[in-house]
Formats: structure tokens, sequence, C-alpha cells
């Protein structure tokens, strides 16, 4: 059973005799179908199974001979049209199964971002055609959640946002340039560190973590892929599974200077969420690969 099937509305599929099931109709009622043939000469299809706006499931197998489709695995996803990074981006292959994982060295963060590729089958396509280009210009990132709150937001002058806004672009400056050696980087990074855990020690004696926590963006669990998120929420609508009736929240949310959209069952999320608001959950991310334009 996939943990996150129940972000996209089947939160009362809990056995794996349902999920068998719902799998199989869906098998014959696909939105998208796509195939790509492999080095190894052998046919990989992708369906996909549109659920409601910006949200649903991709099945990928295979057709055999006898016109039955051998399901070699599946997974939920929302989409997101707009590009959150341009930092150079690697593609890796899973050991155990032909998914494909993304990293970008992301400044804005400070750690290595990983996450799942939802386009993998058009990757695959463009690294054996030698006239389309297979090059990374972007990454637009998505992510699904089973379990977040939404936190009031923090009351903050037009002062104090333009400093943050100037301390975020004098710190990504710095990152960049401790990648590169720069040892006088490494100690402005070092010193500014030291200052923010005492005063975020000091001020912890008195007042809550989450009043002094802007946003938040930290790896989770074992899994390279998923991660802690403290957000705000730019923008957000309900949309309905039209297969269960279940209502699930597409969020638009900001967190460390990256627009990303979080996909969470109402049934998963604690408080109502609004603009301006912030968003506090665990999420598994997803990315989808924009290419060099020129091909």
């Amino acid at each position: 059973m996939h943990k996150f099937l129940r972000a996209v509305g089947f939160s009362r599929c809990t056995q794996k005799k349902e999920e068998n099931y719902l799998l199989k109709q869906m098998e014959n009622r696909y939105t998208v179908c796509n195939s790509c043939e492999k080095y190894d000469g052998e046919e990989m299809t992708e369906l996909k199974i549109s659920l409601a706006e910006g949200i649903g499931v991709i099945l990928r197998g295979r057709y055999r001979e006898d016109g039955e489709f051998e399901r070699e695995y599946y997974f939920p996803y929302v989409t997101c049209d707009e590009v959150a990074t341009t930092a150079p981006c690697q593609v890796q292959r899973h050991a155990e199964k032909d998914a494909f994982s993304g990293l970008c060295e992301e400044y804005r963060l400070g750690i290595s971002l990983i996450f799942y590729i939802q386009n993998a089958l058009e990757y695959e396509e463009r690294c054996m055609d030698v006239l389309r280009s297979s090059d990374i210009s972007g990454v637009c990132l998505s992510a699904l959640s089973v379990s977040g709150k939404i936190l009031i937001p923090l009351k903050k002058t037009k002062r104090q946002i333009e400093l943050s806004q100037v301390s975020t672009k004098n710190r990504s400056a710095l990152l960049e340039a401790a990648r590169q050696g720069d040892e006088s980087a490494m100690e402005s990074l070092t010193l500014e560190d030291i200052n923010t855990y005492t005063d975020i020690t000091r001020r912890m004696m008195k007042e809550d973590v989450y009043s002094l926590l802007d946003s938040c963006f930290m790896p989770f669990g074992v899994e390279c892929d998923q991660y802690s998120v403290v957000g705000t929420i730019l923008d957000l609508k309900k949309v309905e599974n039209l297969w269960s009736g279940e209502k699930i929240y597409i969020i638009k949310l900001e967190c460390n200077d990256m627009v990303f959209h979080v996909a969470i069952n109402e049934a998963d999320l604690l408080g109502e969420p609004m603009v301006g608001r912030r968003f506090k959950g665990d999420i598994w991310l997803q990315g989808i690969l924009q290419f060099d334009k020129r091909n």
C-alpha cells in the first residue's frame, strides 16, 4: 500500500486487495497513455489517471502479448507549473525499479535537494533521441502530505520583511562562495550560525519555537526525498476526488524563498488553511523536469 495514496483522496483504501482492485480499474480508465522503447528493446508504458484538477495516479509497466497490462509500480502525484529552482540538476535511476530521482544543489536551502521525478518517461525518451535535448533548465516542484497543521502567521513590519529578503540573498551568496572554497565566506557563515543559535536559545526561554521560525525545509525520516517543512500559504484551492468523493487541499506554499504546491487530504489537515497563514507538515517531494527549449 502506497503511503501517500490517501493524499490524493483514497484514505478509505486500507487493504491490499482494495488497492489491487482500485489499480485494476484505473488500468482501463486512464486519461493519458505514453510508451517508450528502452535501450534493451523493451517497451515501457505509462498510464496517467486524473482524479481531479492537478492530482492523479501514474501507473508504469508493460503490455504483454495478450494485451494485458503488467504493472511494475505506481505513484500518486500532484502537478505544479511554476519553476521552483534552476539550480544544476543530476538524475539518478533507482536500484530496484525503473524510476528516477533528481538532485539539485539549491543554495537557498543549503542542502542537496532530492526529489522523485514525475516525467521520467519523457526524460528517457530525450536521452535516447539525439535530435532532442535532455539538458535540464529547471524543475517544477510539488509534494504530497499525509499529516499537516495550520499555524497563525508571524506579525512583521514592512521593514522587517525587507531586511529578511536582503539577509536571504546575502546568505545565498555566501553559501555559493563557500562551495567554491572561499574561506572568508565559510567563516562568515559559521559566525552567523553561532549568533543565530545563541539568539534562538535565549529567546526560546520565553517564546514558542514557532513564533521564531518563519520557514523551515529539512530532511525527514530515512528516505532522502521526504522533508519536514514550514512555509507561508500564498494560495489554495479545494478539489474533489472524482472516484472517492474525498476533498483535497492543494496549497501553494512559499518555503525558504521557494514556491511549490502541496496536496493533502482534508481529513489529514488540522486547522483551517487561509492565505497568509503557515503550513507545517511532512512531505514527499516530487518534481517535473523542464528541458532546454532549443530542441
